[in-house]
Formats: C-alpha cells, structure tokens, sequence
C-alpha cells in the first residue's frame, strides 16, 4: 500500500508559481518523495493523489519528454508513479491512473455516474427487433454466448445465466473509471466511461463511450486512427483502427476490425478478421472473416467463415420486419457476390455460389455445394471432401490463432473431421439413399429441402461420405492402437474400451467447441437448478470438455465403428483388425489423390492466360513458373504426397504389430 502525505507550504508555493491552482490544497495526497518541477499549468479539482515522476519517455523520432502533468484539468483522480499527463482540452475526471501512463493531446476523460463499462449492455444478435439478446461482459466466451442467444427454449436457463451476468457486473460497477500500467492515449477525442487495461495504445481515436478493453501485457489492445467505440468490450490482442465503428458489440481475443469496417449489435469472437464492410446483429464464431467492400453480414451466425465480396443475405421479407435468422455452420465459404434470402441453414464446410431464394436448409449434408442455376439452388453433395482449399483452410486455422494471452475465452477445436461432422455424414447417406428409394436410383434430379441434387451428384456424395466416415473411423482406431506392444488379443481389447462413459450420443458445436449433448445437458442442468452459480464454473467446465475430447471423441468413434461394420471390438479378431486397417488406407490414400489432382487444377494452362502477356506459349510456362513454380515443387502437393506415404507407412506398421498376435484358436 503506498503512502502518502499532505503537501507542504513550500511546495504548493512551487505549484502556484508554475500557473498551478486548486480550490482546496488541503484534498492533495503526494508521496514522500515528489518533485513539483514536472507539474505545470494544472487545474486539480476534487480529491487527488499523485505518484513520482522519475522516467522519461522517449517517442519515435528519439524526442524524450520527462513524466509529469502540463496544461491538465484532473478532478477526483489517483495516478501512479512515471505518469505523463499533457494538453487535455478539458479535463479528466474520476479515474484512477496506473504506472508509466502517457496521455497527450485529448480532450476529455470521464466516468459519470456509476459506470458498468460496458458490461450487462444487451446485444441484439441474430434478431434485430429483439428475442435473443446476449448481455455482454468481460469475460464472454462464444460458448456461453451460443447458450444465451440459442437456447431460448429454456427460460430459467436463460434467467440464471442472465442473473449470473448481472451478478458480475454489479460486482465490477465503479465511479472511477481505471487506466492500467503502460497505457499510451494520445491525439484522441471523447473517453467516457471506458476501463483500459495494461499497455494498451488508444491514438488518434475519435470516440470511445461505455466499454471495457481489457488489454494485458502479454496481449495489448490497439485502438487507432477515427475510431467511434459505443456500448463495447473489447478483449486482450484485439485490434481496432482505421475508421472502424462499432456499436453494442463483444470483440474477442485478436480479433481485427479495420478499413472503415461497421458493425452494430453484434458478437465478434477470437481470430475474426473484419474489413470494408457492414456486419449487423450477427454471431461470429471464430475465425469469421469479411475483408471486402459492399460485403454486408446480417442476422446470421457464422464461425470459420469466408466471405466472398460482396456477399449478402436479407432478413427481412417487408412483411413483419427483420426477424429472419439464418446459420452458416463452420468452416463454409460464400463467394463473390453470393445472396442468401433468410431463413436458411448452410451445412458444415459448405460453399455458397450465386443467390439463393429458397429457405434451404443443408445443415445434414455438410461439405456440399450450393451452386444457383436460373434461380435454382443446386445442391452437390461432399464435394467439397475433395477440395484442396478445404484442407488449405482446416490446415491454415490453428497457425493463424494470433492469441497471446495466458488464458484462451473461446475454446477451439480445429478439427475437420469430429463427431459432429461425421454424424452429420451419417445422417447424410441415410438421407441420400432415401431419396434415391424415393424416386429410383436412375432419376435425374432429386428434391430435397427447396434444393436440387442431380443424380450423378448424389450418387459421386455417397462415395465421398462412404471415405470420409471410414476415414475417421480408421484415425480414431488407429490413434487408439498407436505406440503400444501387444502379446496377445484380450491386450488390444482392453486398450480398446473407452475411457469416458459420455459422448456416444450426439455431439454439438458451440460455436467452435465441439462436446457431447449428453455433457452438454449435465451442465444445464446444474445451471438450472442452482448447482453451478458463476460464469466462470460454466467456462471451466468448457475448458474440460475441451481438453477431453479426445477421450470422448474415441466413446463415440466405438461405439460408430461396432455399428457401421457390424462389429463387437470386445470380440474382434487380429485378421478383422487388419481388414479394418486396409480399409482405412484405402480411404485416406483415395481422398488425397483427389485433393491431389484438384490442387493440379491450378497449374493448368486455363490458370496461365494472364502470364508471358507479350511472349509465345512457352515463354507463358517459364513466367508462370517463374512466380509460382512448378506443380511437383509445390508445398501442398509435396504435403499431399508425403501425407500418403506417411499414412500408408503407419497403417502397416499397425497391421506389422497385429500380425504378430499368437493366431485365434
């Protein structure tokens, strides 16, 4: 605790002689030790505590300028120590100031009332006129958020989780306002009601009004050029300049909303990239990015997004207003100037081409093509299993998490191939080959859920589903099997039996975290009934399921495999286990040929028109050459390569282990 003293005679001597002035001397409260030679053209007000002013910033260009205050108004302020404090237009009130601060050149700063910095402000998400307001707070992660926004279908659910927000804003509410260590504020605006946290850069900024950015030391927010901040909360390693607005909004952890980027009653989790564009009442799950002009994202729910120039979707029919929601589940793409009339509900990894009119909802056959055709919706399903941009971005995702922090809000799972995927391929075939015992295997076009499957594109999904699921099925057995001796069969039927007695069930995404409904339930359950009473007991539990899944992962991938090859793995035998390994390669090594041979597509000559604009046809292949390089060179397609050989090596060295296994009697 540091301790103060009054000021003496002397010293407020100093102060007055250097245009300083205070009503009331006597509310002063300096250090032992302080020197009045850095405080000029000071107007305090209120009751003040000063720090020492001992260092001496140094700026870009090499000027160096000693901490201190000049030409400040402060009324009800405590600073720090090395504080730096000058030309404030008008004054700073009712803040406490940390360590080695540096504010110049703003206008006011100011907490009025009894601020909740942004905390409890409700988010209309999803539906602009109301229904599915998620109350914001500083730790908001996209999982809770999920539960708020979606499960309304459970009111005391809803009214605890609320409680519980109120709860925790309550308890952080304040008069003063707080600026942590290190913070640098200059050439800005309005601040009001705004808590900053440590080492974060706020320049150059145009209005900030009732929000927290919670900034750390190990991951310090941005906030530049014109930025208009309103009912906000912006999380640690989160970037926000150029121009951006944004108005009763969570952004979370290393997000980047730049460029003149709007967004309004909207939540932005971990990773999102947002530019140019507009972004109104909408759930961005991780990862969701808009980087283009004339692209506006509304009324949706997104995570692992990329959207398209230009792409848009309506919620609003001109007959009750904008009440149409839609969801796009993770990992899917729109293209430019690609349209999607709400409601609608787009499958995992599905991609989005041209406009759509017709309330499809593709959420069962995931990895699929939406393609319009003379105002049709097309639907090709799992073609995109055998995308190598698919791969690329599954691939890309994990190394583009820029989060610094010690601790993670959104738990993310990268995974392309889960149970919640592979379900939905389960439910996709069943669907599929209904359809075709609906209208006969020759058909030519099958109908289902306002789109349009051609029946060679039916027929080419079934076969891709067919690889994926055994695909999986094979890496959850395999993993399980890997790096252990055996001596005899009962061994690999005791490494077999699961750990976890949960996640045989269906399986969700949070919004980036996938886990078991069965888990799912037990923790809302407790939220109902009063057993779980703090946000921070609901993320741990997120954090659990999280760093389980593996083990639950490998639950449900038992109990699949017993029944998708009709088996008991309680019974099987070494030749059955090899059998299972061959089906395995064969799946993984047919899927990477064809990510192989969709990655020479952009080698062919169609990709080369724009090169050797002023030479013959060969001089076209040594430009082209030149700036990409040649297929075989290529990192993808050694990647792919080396990904069969890898693979092909690990099942034999399984099928070598089970080979050796005394034989059955």
């Amino acid at each position: 605790m540091k301790k103060y003293r009054k000021l003496k005679p002397e010293e407020i001597a100093v102060l007055q002689s250097q245009s300083c002035y205070c009503d009331d001397w006597g509310l002063i409260d300096v250090p032992e030790t302080v020197d009045m030679a850095y405080i000029h053209h000071t107007r305090f007000s209120g009751h003040i505590a000063l720090g020492a002013f001992r260092k001496e910033f140094e700026l870009p260009g090499g000027l160096k300028k000693h901490s201190g205050l000049r030409h400040v108004t402060l009324h009800n302020c405590t600073l720090g120590d090395n504080v730096l404090i000058e030309n404030v237009q008008n004054y700073i009130a009712n803040y406490h100031i940390g360590n080695d601060c540096f504010i110049q050149n703003v206008n006011v700063m100011v907490t009025e009332g009894k601020a909740s910095f942004g905390n409890n402000v409700a988010v209309s998400v999803l539906n602009e006129t109301g229904g599915r307001e998620v109350p914001m707070y500083d730790t908001l992660s996209a999982s809770l958020a999920y539960l708020i926004a979606l499960y309304r279908h459970r009111p005391l659910l809803i009214k605890r989780l609320q409680d519980m927000i109120l709860a925790y804003t309550e308890k952080i509410s304040s008069r003063y306002g707080s600026i942590g260590d290190g913070v640098k504020i200059t050439n800005t605006g309005t601040v009001r009601n705004v808590k900053t946290g440590r080492y974060a850069t706020i320049e150059n900024c145009t209005r900030l009004e009732n929000g927290s950015i919670n900034s750390t030391e190990k991951a310090p927010v941005y906030v530049g050029d014109s930025v208009i901040a309103q009912d906000f909360i912006l999380s640690s390693g989160a970037v926000i300049a150029d121009a951006a607005k944004i108005i009763r909004c969570f952004v979370g952890q290393a997000c980047h909303i730049t460029h003149n980027f709007s967004a309004h009653d909207s939540l932005l989790f971990c990773n999102c990239t947002f530019e140019n564009g507009e972004a109104c009442a909408i759930f961005a799950g991780p990862f969701t990015v808009s980087m283009h002009k004339s692209s506006l994202l509304i009324a949706g729910m997104f995570s692992f997004l990329n959207a398209g120039s230009g792409s848009n979707q309506s919620n609003h029919m001109y007959k009750l207003g904008p009440i149409h929601q839609g969801v796009v589940e993770r990992g899917s793409k729109t293209t430019s100037d690609s349209y999607i009339l709400w409601p609608a509900r787009i499958g995992a990894f599905s991609l989005v081409m041209g406009r759509h009119y017709h309330h499809s909802d593709t959420s069962d056959v995931p990895f699929s093509y939406l393609i319009e055709n003379n105002d049709e919706t097309y639907l090709a399903p799992g073609v995109n299993l055998r995308s190598v941009g698919t791969i690329r971005d599954a691939q890309k995702w994990p190394k583009r998490d820029k989060r610094t922090d010690d601790i993670f809000l959104d738990k993310v799972n990268y995974n392309l191939l889960s149970p919640y995927t592979i379900q939905k391929m389960m439910k996709a075939i069943h669907v599929l080959t209904s359809l075709q015992v609906l209208a006969g295997e020759t058909s030519e076009v099958y109908y289902y859920q306002n789109t349009r499957i051609k029946g060679a594109s039916l027929r080419n999904g079934l076969e891709l589903y067919n690889m994926a699921i055994c695909k999986f099925l094979g890496n959850s057995l395999i993993k399980r099997l890997e790096g252990r001796a055996f001596g005899a069969i009962e061994e690999v039927w005791g490494r077999l039996l699961p750990d976890a007695e949960e996640g045989a069930g269906e399986w969700f995404d949070l919004a980036g975290l996938i886990l078991p409904k069965e888990s799912l339930d037990k923790l809302l359950d407790a939220i109902e009934t009063g057993n779980v009473n703090e946000p921070a007991e609901i993320e741990r539990f997120f954090d659990l399921q999280y760093q389980r899944y593996y083990s639950l992962e490998w639950t449900w991938a038992y109990r699949q495999i017993e029944t998708w090859y009709n088996i008991s793995l309680q019974a099987i035998t070494a030749q059955e286990l090899i059998g299972l390994t061959r089906k395995w390669q064969e799946a993984v090594i047919a899927l990477d040929r064809m990510l192989y041979e969709d990655a020479r597509k952009e080698f062919s000559l169609t990709s080369m028109i724009s090169f050797g604009v002023d030479g013959s046809s060969g001089e076209k292949r040594k430009d082209f050459e030149g700036v990409r390089g040649g297929f075989e060179e290529n990192p993808f397609a050694r990647a792919v390569k080396e990904h069969i050989t890898v693979k092909r090596a690990l099942g034999d060295e399984l099928i070598g282990r089970l080979e050796k296994l005394p034989a059955d009697e």
